[in-house]
């Protein structure tokens, strides 16, 4: 059998190529035929992903999202450059144990696309997963020549704590993107703020307490209406659409320079030339870290589900609260988690997590005899 193995990162686990290595172990030893193409969906991986599909690997230096010069990279291929926040400026750059809700910042990923544009791209593909900040988007605006400045006309500092001291905003020496396609690939629906917005719903994940998850707020408003009256009219529009809550804001700024805005799904499943893969695939094996009735909104395993149809879809993960009466409607023939085969933690636990993996997948290749052919899944047809 041509099993085609998919699946996404498992996050703080392994990467998404270290995931499919290992289930490609598993389902090999036990004799077929595997072709590992790992995923990803706007998150940590794009660039990786990107790569695997044949992009240049270009590496960038920028600002950490702490602060420090780090080295990131960007894929490009032709003249479209893919810039992923998580590998510049986000969450994975920090420690574990720290976190800076009120002072990370996206300049990173300005100077990077700042990077790619002086590299001769003319179409930024921006993977929003996995940010650090919530700033509004003002440190990728910064980079690109705003100026955001307090009352004593002193640029204010990075990050978020100080976005509710904008006096005004200076773009006289800002770059001109005309003829700069900007695409956001990500599957964020939330505004900029408000009880939905960046500041409520991902700033806990990124450190926040109540007291700065307010303050941060209060700051994205005072942002918008700053940007407002410094000549973009829209401003307040563009920061209720849906995405504009994206990676701290930074969908908002993205949309200010005239983003269009894609699911990540969808954008790096055509990237990865999916359709080409699953026409020489009898089974399809895919995974990542955590499956929910969510899977089934947006989210890239169930985008993959639909594009698989009507081949049978395997779906591995660390755990899974999607209800077995659901695999089949969500378009997986199985479900197998980690957590079915330890009690042990996992999501720390690279080792573990590989040896149970490719246990997996010896057990999936078991399933389906290597000389013959799997059973179709039958289409479901809702009622």
């Amino acid at each position: 059998m041509r099993v085609l193995v998919a699946p996404d990162k498992f996050k703080g686990s392994l990467t998404a190529h270290e995931v499919a290595t290992c289930l490609s172990d598993g389902l090999s030893s036990v004799g077929h035929l595997t072709t590992d193409l790992p995923l990803a969906d706007g998150g940590d991986g794009s660039v990786d992903a990107a790569v695997s599909a044949g992009a240049r690997r270009q590496l960038v230096t920028v600002t950490g999202a702490a602060g420090e010069t780090r080295t990131g990279s960007i894929a490009v291929r032709g003249r479209t450059a893919i810039v992923e926040v998580a590998n510049l400026c986000g969450l994975a750059t920090l420690p574990a144990t720290r976190r800076l809700p009120l002072d990370a910042s996206s300049i990173g990923v300005g100077q990077a696309v700042r990077a790619a544009l002086e590299a001769g791209a003319d179409t930024m593909v921006l993977a929003l997963g996995g940010s650090a900040s919530t700033d509004g988007g003002a440190g990728l605006l910064s980079s690109l020549g705003f100026r955001f400045l307090d009352q004593t006309g002193s640029p204010i500092v990075p990050g978020g704590r100080g976005l509710a001291n904008v006096a005004s905003v200076d773009t006289e020496h800002a770059r001109d993107l005309s003829g700069v396609g900007i695409i956001v690939a990500g599957d964020v629906n939330n505004p900029l703020t408000g009880p939905r917005g960046a500041a409520t719903v991902y700033g806990p994940q990124k450190g926040a307490d109540p007291t700065m998850v307010c303050h941060l707020d209060d700051g994205l408003t005072h942002l918008v209406t700053a940007l407002a009256t410094a000549g973009f009219a829209d401003a307040p529009d563009l920061a209720r659409q849906p995405g504009a809550g994206s990676a701290g804001g930074i969908g908002f700024a993205a949309m200010l320079l005239g983003a269009q805005m894609v699911s990540g799904a969808e954008y790096f499943l055509n990237l990865l030339d999916i359709d080409r893969h699953l026409a020489s695939a009898d089974l399809v094996v895919t995974g990542e870290g955590s499956l929910d009735e969510q899977t089934e909104q947006g989210k890239l395993l169930g985008v993959l589900a639909e594009r698989v149809r009507p081949r049978p879809l395997v779906a591995v993960a660390g755990r899974s609260t999607l209800p077995r009466s659901r695999w089949q409607q969500a378009g997986f023939e199985a479900v197998h988690t980690l957590r079915d085969h330890t009690r042990m933690p996992t999501a720390d636990n690279p080792e573990l997590t590989a040896s149970i993996l490719t246990l997996i997948g010896r057990k999936i290749g078991r399933t389906y005899p290597s000389d013959a052919e799997p059973p179709k899944m039958l289409d479901v047809v809702s009622p």
